[in-house]
């Protein structure tokens, strides 16, 4: 064991978060996955813990092999994964499956196992590597907005315009995290003002080309539209519904929580094992539950920024901001859902809500910053052992003097 742990090399502290959030899913998904087994299953829970089980032991397993790859080599990755994501997506858009009756092309079918895979899950990640590499590439190059249409906004461009029909919420982080390594990697704020301006006009003539045509995009348009049109007039829809289950269940929830395995609300809350999995924590163990799964966060938030502040090159700050904000801004985006700050999103709970695509590509963040980390901490270790072998041979140190 002592062999193993020598292995892990990265940030202890993120490692430690990781590993606490992905214990403590246990208990929140074993308790709200009772509903699905009820009407899904044979009643029984076990099932859906045990997919929990290989879903984050795959993801740890993902973890430890990224974060021993040189993060230097992210940059040809994403250059080569950019491609393969864009035909990934194209793919998803036109051959999305159905869940329930309901258009779901935001994933696709996976051959032999019969599980599906979230796309744009995959998409956020390379996508911000491909961002940073070209960031770094510019630092010292002045660059005029033409010249970074091509190479730059026109891959962004298109992921995020074959995600938005599907899922408006990923595509709003996404374009937000973009612009963000953008603005860090020294992008001039006039050329950013009009990127900003150009996807405001798209996305109003997206919205109106739905309206207007409204066979022409699959119903997840309408769906995301509504949400969004009814959060801001206050109208009671379904979305309402699980807003309000929520709120009864953080209501009742107090400082201490009915208990693990005791919730109430997990039998009336539609996604209660991903989407609004931090309702169920409230109400099972109250506001100690709430603030320590938001401490887990915060800690990890913490600690990206100081891998950040203390990678060696360029690329590493932005490669760290890029791919590890998403998940705290995620996360914090799920908890502003449950207590009715957010519309409807349905953004999981990293490392806490069921599902393996989110679970999966947060892990392969988690194992690029600890890359970046690990790289790190080779330089302090090689520099220390560097000055012990000169306190240990002073008489050489002076005879090169002389």
């Amino acid at each position: 064991m002592s062999n193993f742990f020598s292995r892990i090399k990265g940030d202890k502290a993120i490692w430690a978060s990781a590993g606490l959030l992905a214990i403590f899913s246990f208990l929140p998904v074993y308790s709200a996955s009772s509903n699905l087994a009820y009407l899904y299953g044979d009643g029984s829970t076990f099932q859906y813990l045990v997919n929990h089980f290989i879903y984050l032991f795959l993801g740890f397993v993902i973890m430890f092999f990224v974060h021993k790859v040189p993060y230097r080599y992210f940059i040809g990755i994403s250059i080569l994964m950019l491609p393969v994501l864009i035909l990934l997506l194209v793919y998803t858009v036109s051959q999305g499956i159905v869940i329930d009756g309901a258009n779901a092309s935001r994933w696709i079918s996976i051959p032999f196992i019969n599980k599906t895979f979230q796309t744009s899950t995959l998409a956020s990640v390379v996508l911000l590597t491909y961002v940073a590499r070209y960031m770094a590439k510019m630092k010292d190059t002045t660059f005029t907005f033409q010249q970074s249409i091509l190479p730059l906004w026109v891959p962004v461009a298109l992921v995020l315009g074959l995600i938005l029909p599907a899922n408006f919420s990923t595509t709003a982080i996404l374009f937000s995290m973009v612009l963000l390594v953008v603005f860090i990697g020294g992008y001039p704020l006039k050329y950013l003002g009009i990127v900003i301006g150009t996807g405001i006009v798209a996305l109003a003539l997206f919205v109106l080309t739905a309206k207007a045509f409204p066979g022409l995009f699959p119903n997840r348009v309408d769906t995301w539209i509504s949400r969004v049109e009814n959060f801001a007039n206050d109208e009671d829809t379904e979305a309402d519904y699980q807003i309000e289950k929520a709120k009864i269940a953080i209501a009742s929830g107090g400082v201490t929580g009915k208990g693990i395995g005791k919730s109430v609300q997990r039998n009336f809350l539609p996604q209660s094992s991903s989407d609004f999995i931090y309702a169920i924590i409230v109400e099972e163990m109250g506001l100690l539950g709430a603030f320590g799964v938001m401490l887990a966060y915060l800690m990890m938030f913490f600690r990206i920024i100081i891998v950040a502040t203390k990678a060696d090159s360029v690329f590493g700050k932005l490669l760290v901001i890029g791919v590890g904000l998403p998940i705290i801004f995620q996360a914090l985006v799920n908890m502003a859902v449950a207590v009715e700050l957010f519309p409807v999103t349905g953004q999981t709970l990293p490392l806490i809500s069921s599902g393996g695509s989110s679970i999966w590509m947060t892990c392969l963040a988690l194992g690029m910053i600890l890359s970046v980390s690990a790289k790190r901490q080779e330089e302090i270790q090689k520099q220390e052992e560097e000055r012990e072998l000169d306190e240990e041979n002073p008489l050489e140190i002076l005879s090169e003097a002389i």
